[in-house]
């Protein structure tokens, strides 16, 4: 089959963040598979894009904002000529679709093209009341309509979509995310030290600010540990700085920047535990990368998939606060019998319920359901 996969933003600092990387890693595993695969996406970074990433090919323009946003008013005016051609030659097309104008012209595209196409929404589709937002559905939501399916994570997800679609919409089908096991050159967690590590966003809804509490009451307790944040700042950093300052941790806890995927593929190989403060997280993609890397994970009673790794002993769920998170920590950086536990039921919850190869068997049936249909 010939699959093209659309994504908003494809850049060198991950700043887009798990929709990019879960289009990249089915199309990989799509490609294995021997399938004709492309990305189209916008691409921002210090250098020019690159042609491929790995054996994905890449159509990619450079990113300019023309509407306010982040990621929302982002566009290219050629890019609808390389979405316009593209689509035309695939079998099925796939968009990450967010509320954007990517997202936008690429379901407009293949409406045109009468491309059959399904979208993936990676909890980015909830109901909003801005009159910004109610407007842009105007156009937005008739073509969401059109999709053959929508893939959600989680019965949240599925929720919000329907919410938002109404009466009328494709099919929702459940698919999560996944990743490739084993893969991130696992070290063995009893010998990593004691790096407790965040690396997401500096969003808000990420939360570092309350990474940076824990490291300080963690501090008291484990004076040895040390924390390091990676990701791309979204507005959260300048409190961070002043919160380390607060706490006098300078020297404890540090900032590193965003990482491309090879390098916090490594960052979670060496980490001692990986925390992820976030609340209401639609999946937490980085979870179970880190869960992949043998990495040990503490993570938040609204993650999307915290149930799940709590019933497989894959995880350690807390009530998002400083103070219970620091318990966590703390706990298993005392106990490498439990850190190496907690990594070994990490690593079979990725291989049973978060593997790429699932997930890419689950798009198979997909497409090819999508490619009988007359």
């Amino acid at each position: 089959m010939r699959v093209v996969h659309v994504v908003t933003l494809v850049s060198d600092d991950g700043a887009y963040g798990g929709p990019t990387s879960v289009a990249a890693g089915q199309l990989r595993e799509c490609a294995a598979r021997g399938h004709d695969v492309t990305l189209v996406s916008l691409w921002r970074g210090r250098g020019p894009a690159p042609a491929r990433l790995g054996p994905v090919p890449l159509r990619t323009r450079p990113a300019r904002s023309l509407l306010p946003g982040r990621f929302t008013g982002l566009m290219h005016p050629l890019l609808v000529r390389d979405l316009w051609r593209s689509l035309g030659g695939a079998d099925v097309v796939h968009v990450h679709a967010g509320r954007d104008l990517v997202s936008l012209t690429a379901l407009a595209v293949a409406v045109l093209r009468r491309k059959r196409f399904v979208v993936q929404t990676h909890g980015m589709v909830q109901p909003r009341r801005a009159a910004a937002v109610r407007l842009f559905d105007r156009l937005y939501v008739p073509l969401l309509r059109r999709a053959r399916g929508c893939l959600v994570l989680t019965g949240r997800e599925r929720r919000d979509v329907a919410a938002v679609v109404g009466a009328g919409g494709p099919p929702l089908l459940t698919v999560p995310n996944g990743v490739r096991p084993g893969s991130g050159a696992a070290a063995d967690p009893v010998r990593r030290g004691s790096e407790v590590l965040f690396l997401a966003r500096l969003h808000p809804r990420k939360r570092p600010e309350a990474f940076v509490a824990m490291a300080a009451l963690v501090h008291r307790r484990v004076p040895g540990a040390r924390f390091t944040l990676y990701g791309a700042d979204e507005g959260a950093l300048p409190g961070v700085l002043r919160l380390i300052a607060a706490h006098g941790l300078e020297g404890v806890v540090s900032y590193g920047g965003a990482l491309a995927h090879p390098e916090a593929v490594r960052a979670y190989a060496r980490a001692a535990v990986y925390v992820l403060p976030s609340v209401d997280e639609p999946f937490g993609m980085t979870l179970i990368e880190a869960l992949a890397a043998g990495t040990p994970v503490v993570c938040t009673d609204t993650c999307g998939i915290a149930e799940e790794l709590a019933g497989r002993g894959a995880a350690v769920v807390t009530d998002g606060s400083p103070r219970e998170l620091a318990d966590a920590v703390c706990g298993l950086l005392a106990d490498e019998g439990r850190r190496a536990a907690l990594a070994a039921a990490g690593r079979r919850a990725v291989a049973e319920a978060f593997s790429v190869h699932a997930v890419t068997d689950r798009l198979e049936e997909i497409y090819g359901r999508l490619c009988r249909v007359p």
